[in-house]
């Protein structure tokens, strides 16, 4: 695969730019039972683009307020608050940690639905929770094997790719693909087999999606970026690395993918 025909693709920061026109990305994730992956997410997105809002359950959202200091350039935002600043996100990110519980259902649902045209990423809990029917050719989806699975079953036989959606079907390889189109990404090593590592490229996903009006453009190239960077880590240490450490790597490698 010639990844240069991707990241041609990918708006380049304007030296002449101001606060705000490099995207704008709605984080919404984590659950009382999961930390940290929703912060991974954020993590890789807050280095790549000028605002993020971050919407969790009151337990996350304090945690990551405590944490402000490395959060400078975001808002964290109640869950019940979410609709007064999604208009202003280029991008939503939903779905890293939270649970298969019908309150996921509920605000997947709900925002899905309430908001069709908006450029969504849509991970993890969301995901396997979310309508099939919500599915359109603005999103892009992120599912392992098995909740590729449980999507295509609760799609009770129609054809998901109809709806015009992205998939980023994670795996040793990973396959995007649409109704029209795919690549095979290879790369990666058993050091991206760790809890995170999947959220960390859905947020690397949601901040690429910012950069370009091509879904099947940020899900390739973040994908080719993920892995990697897990291979840049594996240089080092082999497989010894953990995820704090692939969301370091991640916009290093970025960096070189994209020429800057």
């Amino acid at each position: 695969m010639d990844i240069s025909h991707y990241t041609a693709k990918i708006h380049r920061m304007d030296k002449g730019s101001h606060k705000g026109q490099n995207g704008k990305v709605m984080v919404i994730g984590g659950s009382e039972l999961f930390h940290a992956a929703s912060a991974w997410a954020l993590e890789v997105v807050s280095a790549m683009v000028d605002m993020v809002f971050y919407s969790s359950v009151p337990e996350n959202n304090k945690l990551i307020a405590e944490a402000k200091k490395n959060f400078w350039s975001g808002v964290v935002v109640p869950r019940g608050e979410v609709k007064n600043y999604i208009d202003e996100a280029n991008v939503i990110l939903i779905g890293p940690g939270m649970t298969r519980e019908e309150d996921t259902k509920r605000i997947t649902d709900d925002l899905l639905s309430a908001y069709p045209t908006k450029k969504w990423v849509v991970d993890a809990g969301a995901l396997q929770m979310m309508e099939p029917a919500k599915l359109n050719e603005h999103m892009i989806i992120t599912p392992h094997a098995s909740e590729y699975e449980r999507l295509i079953g609760n799609a009770k036989g129609e054809d998901v790719l109809e709806t015009g959606v992205t998939i980023l079907l994670k795996g040793q390889e990973d396959q995007v693909f649409t109704k029209d189109s795919k690549e095979v990404i290879t790369g990666g090593n058993p050091g991206m087999t760790k809890g995170g590592t999947g959220d960390a490229l859905a947020g690397l996903v949601a901040g690429l999606y910012t950069l370009t009006e091509d879904p099947f453009v940020a899900a390739v190239v973040g994908s080719y970026v993920n892995k990697k960077a897990g291979d840049e880590l594996y240089k080092s240490v082999g497989p010894f690395f953990t995820t704090n450490q692939l969301v370091e790597q991640i916009p290093k490698t970025l960096k070189d993918v994209l020429g800057y």
